[in-house]
């Protein structure tokens, strides 16, 4: 809960910096001057990006976590039981086997988002972000197909 507060407050505090840039970014624009016009159609331009971006992200969390709340009301929401070091790391070799587990199911299921979902924990598990987050988007995107 606490995540969400804070990812709600810097998404405030995100709004009202972009307001601020954008109100900025007209005057730029309204100055008359060429470059000063060009420096405030590059801050809307970078404004847009950004807003989009975050949105994405948040949406991407949000679709994840509802996601995960399906799986773990049908009982298919892997349970963590990776051995950790003391430090909290997890064993990369027993996360390795694990994966295979997961790859072989998104193989033999790969129309179905909760194999998908599981595999990118798989991959997360194992230290692999990149393919973590698109095995993800390929849940989702599975995911809202079958909604």
């Amino acid at each position: 809960m606490r995540a969400k507060i804070g990812t709600i407050l810097l998404s405030m505090l995100l709004l009202l910096f972009a307001v601020l840039a954008l109100w900025s970014a007209i005057g730029f624009i309204r100055s008359g001057s060429v470059i000063a016009a060009v420096i405030g159609v590059s801050v809307i331009i970078i404004v847009g990006i950004s807003i989009w971006l975050i949105t994405r992200e948040i949406l991407f969390g949000l679709r994840s976590e509802r996601m995960a709340q399906v799986l773990e009301s049908e009982g298919g929401l892997p349970e963590d039981t990776l051995p950790r070091s003391p430090g909290g790391r997890i064993d990369r070799a027993e996360a390795d086997r694990q994966f295979e587990l997961y790859r072989a199911e998104a193989e033999a299921a790969p129309d179905d988002w909760r194999s998908w979902f599981r595999l990118s924990l798989a991959y997360d598990a194992s230290g692999d972000r990149r393919r973590a987050r698109s095995a993800m988007r390929e849940a989702i995107r599975r995911f809202l197909a079958a909604s």
